[in-house]
């Protein structure tokens, strides 16, 4: 027998408030039981979940794990455009003239994460 992962956990400042933003970003819900000021807070996705856990440290490094999302109903520049109105920040620009490549943001509280070409795009 082998392990699955059942979400992946991330430390944070707000927990409710980055799992809200990330419920958002995915399509998700948080908990029934996750308020305001909670330490955790889960984000439910069709897919993996998110654990959110808040920790007294702040973020001083890059990541050494990130989420690439791929748009499901839209193109990549217009999911990017989605969650820079959502609060994200564009933290690097790899898209190319060619239609090809990515984009990096960060979210509410810093943490890296990339948003790449639809199914639709790469068909094309």
């Amino acid at each position: 027998m082998t392990s699955s992962v059942r979400h992946v956990t991330i430390d944070c400042a707000d927990a409710y408030r980055l799992g809200t933003f990330w419920a958002e970003v995915l399509g998700g819900s948080l908990g029934e039981d996750d308020n305001p000021g909670d330490p955790e807070a889960l984000v439910k996705t069709p897919g993996v979940s998110l654990l959110f856990i808040q920790v007294p440290e702040g973020k001083t490094v890059k990541n050494r794990l990130h989420l690439d999302l791929q748009p499901q109903d839209r193109t990549r520049d217009e999911e990017v455009e989605r969650l820079l109105a959502l609060g994200a920040t564009l933290f690097g620009d790899h898209r190319r003239e060619d239609g090809t490549g990515w984009a990096t943001l960060a979210d509410i509280e810093g943490n890296e994460f990339c948003v790449e070409r639809s199914a639709a795009e790469r068909a094309g």
